[in-house]
């Protein structure tokens, strides 16, 4: 019978090469990428199994989980053998996986470095496929007591109000602000644009006694911190 005619499935895998067999008794730290998501297909086509599915999924994303995270549920029904469902399936586990790190990355709200201030915003920013300005407002010592989107942009920019920012953080009585936006397009390098923003609002902010603690732009597992650069 042809390959592409027979009914080809994950019950045909010895027991101990199944997914959710394996998880239960191997432990899901012993799972791959791939037989991970293929739970989450629980099936494939006629033409292959879930792993196999998952796998032409994760290859062309060149098996970075990072680039998965960013397919909506239209990019992921592109592909044979992915519907609506499982397509919805997929985006609601990595966004469980991704609001997982934001909690966990909420537990250290002091600011002390700039690793701390991406730890903070990375979950929130890195997966983005448009460009997101965001506002953190700190106390005297630097422990973080509001955070704000301040602008949604396209793919290449968005527009930030510094009167709006900083009325916002007057109102919160803040001491400090930090601004974090991402790059969709992998670049750390900041524009033109970045950098007079970036002076625009230290001196506004400074004419409020208000200090700006640092700038960073985030694009993938990278960021630029304007502070550590120098830039303030």
């Amino acid at each position: 019978m042809p390959y592409d005619e027979k009914n080809y499935t994950i019950k045909q895998l010895s027991e101990e090469d199944r997914p959710r067999e394996k998880l239960l008794n191997q432990g899901r730290q012993r799972l791959t990428n791939a037989e991970l998501m293929a739970i989450l297909i629980q099936s494939g086509s006629d033409r292959e199994t879930a792993i196999e599915l998952a796998q032409r999924i994760l290859l062309s994303c060149n098996n970075n989980l990072q680039e998965l995270g960013r397919l909506e549920v239209a990019d992921l029904c592109a592909f044979r053998g992915i519907g609506p469902a499982k397509a919805i399936t997929i985006v609601a586990a990595l966004e469980l996986g991704r609001r997982r790190q934001l909690s966990e990355a909420e537990d250290r709200i002091q600011i002390r470095s700039s690793r701390d201030i991406y730890a903070w915003m990375e979950p929130l920013l890195a997966d983005l496929s448009v460009e997101e300005f965001w506002a953190l407002y700190l106390n005297r010592g630097n422990r973080i007591i509001g955070k704000e989107r301040m602008s949604q942009g396209g793919v290449s920019g968005t527009v930030v109000d510094v009167k709006v920012l900083l009325r916002n953080a007057v109102q919160r009585l803040c001491s400090a602000v930090v601004v974090v936006h991402n790059h969709p397009s992998g670049t750390l390098q900041p524009s033109q644009a970045d950098i007079q923003l970036t002076k625009k609002l230290k001196q506004a902010a400074e004419l409020m006694d208000i200090r700006l603690i640092d700038h960073l732009i985030i694009a993938g597992k990278g960021y630029y911190s304007f502070a550590d650069e120098g830039m303030l």
